[in-house]
């Protein structure tokens, strides 16, 4: 870890940032969007800030990488029916923001056959 500050995502995990939290592990976390994309619009983050992006964390944490993916489908079977979409955006040309590692889980109002 380097010396910068925690990103927005740990100062939640430490309770300093409130969040609408719907689900929590020692490894992971899931809360609401603040500024939502869908009527459903959870982010799930690893607790670690060690890696960046889902690449990184595939590379160091495979198994986590599975609870991240296995928790999107927990939340949109409780949420969604079980439809969703799961979104990692890697770079900031991707539209990454914060630079800890984070998963999009977008369901309801989402144009049919778009990203097929």
């Amino acid at each position: 870890m380097t010396d910068r500050e925690p990103s927005v995502f740990s100062r939640i995990v430490a309770r300093e940032i409130p969040a609408d939290i719907v689900y929590e592990t020692d490894r992971v976390i899931a809360f609401r969007d603040i500024a939502p994309k869908a009527p459903l619009h959870l982010l799930i983050v690893p607790k670690t800030e060690e890696y960046a992006n889902v690449a990184e964390l595939a590379a160091g944490d495979p198994v986590l990488l599975a609870e991240v993916v296995a928790t999107a489908q927990k939340l949109a079977d409780e949420h969604a029916d079980g439809h969703y979409r799961l979104i990692f955006n890697t770079g900031e040309r991707a539209g990454q923001t914060i630079f800890h590692v984070h998963a999009h889980v977008l369901a309801g109002g989402l144009t049919e056959g778009s990203f097929a």
